[in-house]
Formats: C-alpha cells, structure tokens, sequence
C-alpha cells in the first residue's frame, strides 16, 4: 500500500507561484495514477490534475488549466504539481491521491493535505 505526503504549501500572493511536491512510500509509484484534489471547508472537494499511469497523460480541470503543471519522477517517487499565476480562489488544502488508470477521479489513498492561502 503507498503512502503519500503533500509538501510545499504556503501563503503567497496573487499572481505568485508555488510548487506542491507529493513524495510516496511504501510501493512502486509507476504502478499508480496520481491526482491532486483540493478542499474547502463547506466545498465539495474538487479534482484539479491527474497524471496517468499508462502512458503519462494529464489532465487538468477548466479552473487551473494554463496555469498548473503536473509531473511526475517515478524514480524519484515524486509528483510535482506546479502552480502559476495563483488567485484568491485557489486557496485551499491540497492532497495527492492515488486515482484509476485513466484519473477517473476515483481516488484510493490520499494525504494529509498542504496548505496553500493566496492572499495579499
């Protein structure tokens, strides 16, 4: 079973950058497609990026499209997600979460979250 841990979050003000790391644990991370979902406290949670297992593709949600980056060092057992231009509506908790094949958003295991807060 992998385990994964969220890092990188913090406050920063609109138009910055951030980079999100997810360092997983415990099992091979090529065997796993990786999202990133984030959280509000009221607010459904919303799935922002994948990275497929299969063959590297990603997917990104209309709201972060052109902005975030999503990438992944199998090696390394590390997933990026790098965050450009943040905005005041991207402030939330952060998870990484293994996600099916296809980053059906079907999340398995996640972490403890990162916070990011977009503020000035």
């Amino acid at each position: 079973q992998v385990q994964l841990v969220e890092s990188g979050g913090g406050l920063v003000q609109p138009g910055g950058s951030l980079k999100l790391s997810c360092a997983a644990s415990g099992s091979s991370l090529e065997r796993y497609s990786i999202a990133w979902f984030r959280q509000v406290p009221g607010k459904e949670r919303e799935g922002i990026s994948c990275i497929s297992s299969l063959d590297g593709a990603t997917w990104y949600a209309a709201s972060v499209k052109g902005r975030f980056t999503i990438s992944r060092d199998n090696a390394k057992m590390s997933v990026v997600l790098q965050m450009n231009d943040l905005k005041p509506e991207d402030t939330a908790v952060y998870h990484c979460a293994t996600d099916r094949a296809y980053c059906s958003r079907s999340y398995g295991t996640w972490g403890q979250g990162t916070q990011v807060t977009v503020s000035s």
